[in-house]
């Protein structure tokens, strides 16, 4: 390798590993965004939160890397052309071409190894993230009981205090109802002051009771319904401590197998069978829809407009065609009227077959279509790489701007209109408006011409992101309109004189 080879990759290696990072975390940043509301009070332990964010950015990993490619290249080959590297390069013979040759190689084995990662590692953290974060989601929050409501996290329990200190977490004037026995409020408790405490091994709460009293509804055998007295034992105590038990407040771990048949859950050939087998069934069940309408909704005896009856030793004999109008023609009106009522009848009815395997079939289409997109998605997240890359480093050698700010800016935008692309298009794919091959390529095709342009563009040292040429075109309309108008003007002084 080259001294000039070793620069590049010097340049280009710090702001990838730093680039990567920052959109991972914006990745991930997002993430909580969205979950925030399933995580939070669940009172979950660092372990778990770690492995949480562990396996999703795992799975942020192919779509970070494009972007990140995309900004390291602009910031590479900014930088130099700022400094003035890229023109001493030029100058010493060496082409832009031969400066991106050992970066594009390198690009390129970023992308395979893209692929792979997404191919192997990305179904197993996908897996395993989607799981922990079932099990977060059906693990229920921690009590948090507020002054002035009643509280009913606890199964069987309502409670309700009317204030809170926050200092000593003492609770003052509690109601707790106790319905555990399905019977209203049959069981009260009140008590002027209390603590609650979990237990250590965080399946019971403790509550600590002071000076009060407990009502317990008491049942009045033998009397019928209008001479019951719902007669009820008042207990009163100064220290009471009630122990209750909570269920569904730890975290339980599935099986990793649970999600496994999802489809971001499986690698390219898993994808593939699946999508094969999946689509024989299919065609196979559509198949079976026609034939069964073309056996009971259509007269299929008659379809034929002339038949051939073929007997032994005789000359073979052409029987009429079947013409319905001249049979139609020949009933009396009450019958053309039964006929007609008949027709419409099935007519109705295969519309309402159709219809209703139809709906069933489109949705089985829509299924299959997630396995689709996520096939191909894997494939052109890799590639993006290299598109990215022939946009970025280009245009980097054009603006001549290095740093992250005029580099980010640009890449985000590009990214932003290739995510939109991308989105809309999955999303077209989805709905069957367009092919799945199609709807994941369709950025790629959009934005590879502009990588092309640029890049050509950037070998022959065109200043299309210069403000003087832009300046300068304007100028030279402007002088060119100015110059008719005075042309026409003196046309018009010749004419008067």
């Amino acid at each position: 390798m080259k001294k000039v080879d070793r620069f590049i990759f010097k340049s280009f290696l710090g702001p990838l590993a730093m680039t990567f990072f920052i959109v991972l975390v914006i990745f991930i940043l997002q993430f909580l965004w969205m979950y925030v509301d399933d995580l939070a009070g669940k009172g979950l332990p660092i372990k778990v939160l770690a492995e949480l964010l562990l396996q999703f950015s795992l799975t942020f990993v192919p779509v970070s890397l494009p972007l990140a490619i995309l900004l390291a290249s602009l910031m590479t080959f900014g930088n130099m052309g700022e400094y003035m590297e890229l023109t001493a390069l030029k100058a010493s013979g060496i082409p832009l071409r031969r400066l991106m040759m050992p970066m594009l190689v390198f690009v390129t084995l970023l992308s395979i190894g893209s692929f792979m990662f997404a191919d192997y590692i990305l179904p197993i953290s996908n897996r395993k993230a989607r799981t922990l974060l079932y099990d977060i989601k059906r693990k229920r929050p921690e009590v948090s009981i507020q002054a002035g409501t009643f509280c009913d996290d606890i199964d069987g329990f309502s409670i309700k205090i009317t204030h809170k200190d926050p200092v000593t977490s003492r609770l003052d004037k509690l109601f707790i109802y106790d319905h555990r026995k399905a019977k209203a409020n049959t069981s009260v408790i009140t008590a002027d002051s209390g603590y609650m405490r979990i237990s250590p091994d965080e399946t019971a709460m403790i509550l600590t009771l002071y000076n009060g009293y407990a009502y317990t509804e008491m049942a009045d055998k033998g009397a019928t319904e209008q001479e019951k007295k719902y007669p009820f034992r008042r207990d009163k105590f100064g220290k009471q401590t009630l122990v209750v038990a909570l269920q569904g407040f730890d975290l339980k771990r599935s099986d990793m197998d649970l999600f496994r048949s999802n489809y971001s859950m499986l690698n390219s050939h898993q994808l593939s069978h699946f999508i094969d087998s999946t689509s024989t069934v299919n065609n196979g069940r559509a198949n079976n829809y026609f034939n069964d309408f073309n056996k009971t909704k259509v007269y299929s005896n008659i379809s034929n407009l002339s038949k051939r009856i073929v007997v032994p030793n005789e000359k073979v004999k052409e029987v009429p065609s079947f013409v319905p109008r001249a049979i139609f023609d020949t009933l009396s009106k009450q019958e053309k009227i039964s006929a007609l009522n008949k027709a419409l009848s099935d007519a109705r009815d295969g519309s309402s077959f159709f219809s209703e395997k139809q709906k069933g079939l489109i949705a089985e289409k829509k299924g299959l279509r997630r396995y689709e997109t996520e096939f191909y998605k894997k494939y052109s997240l890799a590639i993006a790489c290299i598109v990215f890359f022939f946009i970025g480093a280009p245009l980097g050698a054009i603006i001549r701007k290095g740093g992250l700010g005029t580099p980010a800016v640009i890449s985000v935008l590009f990214f932003v209109v290739y995510y939109i692309i991308s989105i809309s298009c999955e999303k077209f794919a989805r709905e069957l408006y367009i092919s799945p091959f199609l709807g994941m390529f369709a950025s790629t095709f959009i934005l590879l011409p502009i990588g092309a342009f640029l890049t050509y563009k950037a070998t022959t040292d065109s200043s299309i992101m210069s403000a003087e040429t832009y300046i300068n075109f304007i100028k030279k309309l402007g002088s060119r309109f100015s110059g008719g108008i005075n042309e026409k003007q003196d046309e018009g002084t010749v004419t008067d004189n």
